[in-house]
């Protein structure tokens, strides 16, 4: 009889609701085999620097809940795709380094091949099931090639395209590519115009280019902000960091 009891409360009990936040972030990078181990490092570092910034802090206090929800997933080939850091909610510096620790110590995923459609929809199954009620979703690619394995980048977009999602992109160019990456790193008309035609899309969706692993944390910074606020950054960095970031709808 205790167990009829018990089992009547439990199906009785309302159902915990979601939780509210102002974004729900997938950040989804590139690990396959044209990325070193140290520019993989450098990745990592600048993402987690990025996110406990102040600046980017300050963004995600002056949204309307104050806080955001933040994942990070690794990606090579079709079949090689890896949540490092499950949905953590962050709205302040002790939330934000406790997600930076995490990602830092996470040893790398893979070396393979690069499916950017894989990722992405890795992403989307992984905000369809979060118990998240967000005011915006955003997927936010990053890597130095393009999709060359897996299916149609075109078709994944648009799959997340259709489901309300913003696809943005972080390009690492390579300005000196070997020979046989070259139609991978730096196809025609240039990478990041390349995922602005096959990766990026949806409201506000932009790209940004970085040439220099070493500003990769700068410039992953001036995104954040521009997705935590809801807004596309200015079309050109060349101004205020020479050399360093451009961008452009």
């Amino acid at each position: 009889m205790r167990w009829l009891f018990l089992t009547l409360l439990l199906l009785n009990r309302p159902a915990l609701a979601a939780e509210p936040v102002d974004l729900a972030l997938v950040l989804v990078t590139d690990v396959s085999r044209s990325i070193d181990d140290s520019e993989y490092d450098l990745e990592k570092r600048g993402t987690a620097a990025a996110l406990s910034d102040a600046t980017v802090l300050a963004a995600i206090s002056r949204g309307a809940i104050g806080k955001i929800a933040v994942a990070y997933l690794e990606f090579a080939g079709p079949y090689e795709i890896r949540t490092v850091v499950p949905f953590t909610l962050v709205s302040n510096a002790v939330t934000a380094n406790d997600f930076g620790t995490r990602l830092v110590e996470a040893p790398r995923s893979f070396y393979g091949r690069t499916s950017i459609s894989a990722g992405i929809d890795a992403a989307v199954e992984l905000l369809g099931k979060a118990d998240l009620e967000p005011q915006r979703r955003v997927i936010d690619v990053c890597g130095d090639g393009t999709n060359n394995a897996g299916r149609e980048i075109t078709a994944a977009r648009d799959d997340a395209l259709r489901q309300g999602i913003t696809i943005n992109g972080l390009t690492i160019i390579n300005d000196h590519p070997v020979s046989y990456t070259f139609a991978h790193v730096a196809p025609q008309g240039g990478l990041a115009e390349w995922y602005r035609n096959n990766v990026t899309g949806g409201p506000g969706g932009f790209v940004l280019e970085v040439h220099d692993f070493q500003t990769f944390g700068t410039a992953m910074t001036r995104k954040l902000i521009s997705e935590i606020a809801g807004l596309s950054p200015p079309t050109r960095f060349a101004v205020a960091w020479p050399d360093a970031v451009q961008g452009r709808r």
